[in-house]
């Protein structure tokens, strides 16, 4: 018998390897163990999807009703064997009450699920720099201060940078408080990054870089008055042709600060009052980080909040300018008067309330209510509000009402409306 016939290929009643020597080719048999030749390979077999023959269905194992009920939960999260799904989608059909039950299961796993980002921890970028900078320290660093700003601003370019027509084009509504109510403006993906780029463009001047504006007039140096002077005089909407020198300024800004050196506390003017440098970039990062979340809003794409570092320092910043809102609100009679102002002078403990933020970035400050040069006392303190770290910032950037916003409150009732409203009126457009 041949293995293999001359014109069929191999011989389909072939099944054992025993031949008597003499098959026609030089007197050679394939299975001949003699003469080098080796033992027979056999064929794989035929698989089911090889030949096109239809898959055996997992037929649905008998269950008792009050075990198919316990599998419920693991229905819903698709965690059953084969056997028991079937079982579980036989039996909802004809029990009502656990149809009910695995549908309001499946709505609260759907809701577990929430949306991830496809980007990488905002976190990362600062690990993998410091362990880069513990092996071999940059010969012109960056001042920890710039750090959040860098990051921000790196974090929103990675966002940009597959964007096409459509998303620069899509609309936001950039929301802030004013004169204790919101207020709101409409623009483009677009337009915001051209609001982000005249406003960084006040530490731009102050470092002795260019401005932004170039030869465009604006009416103060008020953040809205440079961006309302900006859009005016830019062809409208503006375009994708805005991210290419928001990014420049941005590496300019980083780079020069680190070759200034100790320049943290040179003066930043925003028209009607000023930051130092350190504070006027963790402003810089945090209004880069909330507009990054209203683009990504608007494209419907998730997008996390700084690393709890960098978010400890921004909440920091508001919480220290806190105070001096708290008084321009009482002079403009938009909140209590305080309980002795004229009496606690600078550097001496007063009344105060105690911010406590949980979670990413928290801590706990306490809050001067009477004068702006008054220190904060636990001995002193009237009041207590406990808030969530991203919720206070929103709080700060004017997209949560203030009424809203405390998820704890303890005491003065009217100290803790004054500071919550002075929270929301640090934000602007």
């Amino acid at each position: 018998m041949k293995a293999f016939d001359e014109d069929d290929g191999p011989d389909k009643h072939d099944e054992h390897d025993g031949h008597d020597g003499h098959d026609g080719h030089d007197g050679h048999g394939d299975g001949e163990a003699g003469a080098g030749s080796g033992a027979r390979i056999p064929l794989p077999r035929a698989s089911v999807e090889d030949g096109g023959r239809v898959l055996p269905e997992a037929a649905p194992v008998a269950l008792e009703h009050q075990v198919l009920t316990s599998l419920l939960g693991a229905w819903a999260l698709a965690a059953c064997s084969a056997q028991e799904t079937a079982a579980v989608e036989d039996h909802l059909g004809q029990c009502e009450a656990c149809a009910e039950e695995a549908l309001r299961l499946r709505e609260a796993v759907t809701l577990l699920q929430r949306p991830e980002s496809l980007d990488l921890d905002p976190a990362l970028r600062t690990r993998v720099l410091d362990g880069c900078l513990e092996r071999r320290p940059p010969r012109i660093p960056v001042p920890e201060w710039a750090t959040p700003y860098d990051a921000e601003t790196a974090r929103l370019d990675a966002l940009l940078q597959d964007f096409g027509d459509a998303e620069w084009h899509a609309p936001v509504r950039l929301r802030w408080f004013e004169d204790d109510g919101a207020a709101s403006r409409r623009t483009t993906v677009a337009g915001v990054i051209a609001h982000l780029l005249t406003v960084d463009g006040t530490v731009a001047v102050a470092l002795g870089l260019d401005d932004p504006l170039g030869d465009i007039t604006a009416p103060s140096r008020a953040p809205a008055a440079r961006t309302e002077a900006y859009w005016r005089a830019s062809h409208y909407p503006p375009t994708r042709a805005v991210r290419a020198p928001w990014r420049g300024q941005g590496h300019s800004i980083v780079r020069t600060v680190a070759f200034t050196g100790d320049a943290g506390g040179m003066p930043v003017s925003y028209g009607d009052f000023e930051l130092p440098l350190r504070d006027a970039m963790l402003d810089r990062a945090f209004e880069c980080w909330v507009h990054a979340e209203d683009i990504a809003e608007a494209v419907d794409y998730p997008y996390e909040p700084p690393s709890a570092r960098h978010l400890n320092g921004m909440i920091d910043l508001a919480a220290r300018m806190l105070p001096g809102v708290l008084a321009a609100r009482r002079r403009a009679g938009l909140a209590a008067p305080g309980d002795r102002p004229h009496l606690v002078a600078a550097g001496e403990p007063g009344r105060s309330l105690r911010l406590e933020i949980e979670g990413s970035g928290g801590g706990e400050w306490l809050i001067p209510l009477d004068s702006p040069g008054a220190v904060g006392s636990a001995d002193h303190e009237v009041a207590h509000v406990a808030l969530d770290g991203v919720e206070f910032c929103r709080l700060a950037a004017g997209h949560v009402p203030p009424a809203e916003a405390a998820a704890g409150q303890v005491g003065d009732r009217e100290a803790i409306r004054d500071v919550l409203f002075a929270a929301a009126s640090l934000s602007r457009m």
